[in-house]
């Protein structure tokens, strides 16, 4: 029985052709797909016209970080992020009534390519037990660092129905149908 050698084949490393001319060195498809496909998040709040919205998320510095636990500190984000480049802010999502933190972050970046870094090298990453959201934002202004849930942090809360001791413990319809019942009894 003779044995045949198997030839290694080489992989093809893929290109990918950014606006400003540069090219992107490829090693797998599902990093091709996330560099290939723009954020599909937009803020419903932005001032401005889509047009001018993907254009300020184009060549933005600031990322929106989500799914936080309300007890991760900003030394725990800087950490993280920071070994994806230097930080120029870390701008903590607070509940508006409380000033408590309520799960998410703005970082923004010195360098949109220390930026490109940390959606690619930090999203799906965990901290605090919880897997990371990072998306692009096109830029903070003030007043975005507050929940905008009318119980005053973040919208997706108010409808969970699961615990979440990262997020505060039960969701906020359970909270309030065993005060409900607790005051009819």
């Amino acid at each position: 029985k003779k044995k045949k050698k198997k030839k290694k084949k080489k992989k093809k490393k893929k290109h990918l052709s950014v606006e400003s001319g540069t090219t992107v060195e490829l090693t797998s498809r599902i990093e091709f797909l996330i560099m290939a496909v723009a954020s599909t998040y937009r803020d419903q709040h932005f001032k401005g016209s889509r047009v001018e919205q993907e254009r300020l998320l184009g060549q933005s510095c600031t990322l929106y970080v989500g799914n936080l636990s309300f007890y991760t500190t900003e030394e725990q984000i800087h950490e993280l992020f920071g070994k994806c480049g230097d930080i120029k802010r870390i701008i903590m999502g607070l509940d508006k009534f409380t000033r408590t933190p309520c799960g998410f972050c703005f970082v923004e970046f010195y360098l949109r390519n220390d930026a490109e870094n940390a959606i690619r090298f930090v999203n799906g990453t965990r901290l605090d037990d919880r897997i990371v959201r990072t998306d692009w934002d096109a830029g903070f202004i003030e007043g975005r660092q507050y929940g905008r849930g009318k119980t005053g942090g973040q919208v997706r809360d108010e409808y969970r129905t699961d615990f979440d001791g990262g997020r505060g413990g039960w969701g906020k319809m359970i909270q309030q149908k065993v005060a409900t019942s607790a005051a009819n009894n």
